[in-house]
């Protein structure tokens, strides 16, 4: 399988893993899952995120999943998310997925960085770990994990480790810093790809701003696929025509805490995986959450036949 590079575009879908009911991992669904995301246009895949429930499995769990989802791909891009608290872990399993054939691996950092330099430091160890020859995307979601990375202190990882070759953006708000990254490559800062998070709530300015597509989850991710297309295309007042119908949907799967709940809703309601069950510990919907997810959804409907 052909390694990701700082040219890489469209969108990597950040995927769920499915579950059953007890708990296991569920097999079916996770290669009907890994279809439905390539049949719905998707450029490439991103598992073991944090949406992916990556901190509740275990590490041969983690390797099945990874070795799963690469032999349904068939040759397409996986990327596998290697964060863990410590190095040993990210060197781990990033060796064997990447031995296994992943395209690459993403790394976020640990919640206990606090300054420039302690952040610095740690790429600096995730790049000496790993050796200069996996490709590395860098999760930059400071919701998440409480660590706020500037726009300087980024620049200054891409010209040290030519290794870094992607940035999953997910600041918020994070607009300045697309544009900062592309006006330091304009003055010889090695290219990265930017592609972007945060369920894509910002997806069209992000695009406009110098983005190279999307990496995240959305219920509906051939939503993010068309809009992608339509502004390289230069067509951005169709694609954001079609972003706006899907956005009350979108908003509401944002819900901190509940959102992979809903998402995994959405996939079970649309027949692509089996369960809508989350690994323990995790929050279930209340038939007042589905009934406002059904509005949503029929609203949607109806509006995208009029489009």
């Amino acid at each position: 399988m052909p390694l990701i590079n700082n040219q890489e575009n469209g969108v990597y879908i950040i995927t769920v893993t499915p579950f059953l009911p007890n708990g296991t991992i569920d097999e079916s669904s996770t290669d009907r899952l890994t279809d439905f995301y390539f049949e719905q246009g998707a450029n490439g895949l991103t598992i073991l995120g944090m949406m992916g429930e990556a901190p509740k499995l275990t590490l041969q769990e983690s390797v099945s999943v990874t070795l799963q989802t690469l032999k349904r791909a068939s040759g397409k891009p996986v990327i596998v998310g290697v964060s863990a608290p410590g190095l040993a872990a990210v060197g781990e399993l990033s060796a064997r997925v990447m031995d296994a054939g992943a395209a690459g691996v993403m790394v976020a950092p640990p919640s206990t960085l606090r300054t420039d330099e302690q952040i610095i430091q740690y790429f600096d160890n995730v790049i000496e770990t790993l050796g200069p020859n996996i490709p590395v995307a860098l999760q930059d979601f400071p919701l998440a994990t409480g660590v706020q990375i500037s726009s300087s202190v980024l620049i200054r990882l891409f010209n040290t480790h030519k290794s870094i070759v992607m940035l999953k953006h997910e600041d918020w708000p994070g607009l300045e810093k697309i544009s900062d990254i592309r006006a330091a490559e304009a003055h010889g800062t090695p290219r990265v790809s930017i592609l972007c998070g945060n369920a894509g709530m910002f997806l069209p300015e992000e695009m406009v701003r110098g983005a190279d597509g999307a990496m995240t989850g959305f219920g509906y991710p051939e939503m993010m696929v068309k809009v992608v297309d339509l502004i390289k295309q230069g067509r951005r007042e169709l694609a954001q025509d079609l972003f706006d119908i899907y956005l009350p949907l979108m908003r509401y799967e944002q819900q901190p805490g509940l959102g992979l709940a809903i998402r995994k809703h959405i996939l079970a309601r649309r027949g692509v995986i089996a369960h809508a069950a989350l690994r323990r510990p995790g929050p279930a919907l209340n038939s007042t959450m589905i009934s406002e997810i059904e509005y949503l959804i029929t609203r949607q409907t109806t509006k995208l036949a009029k489009l």
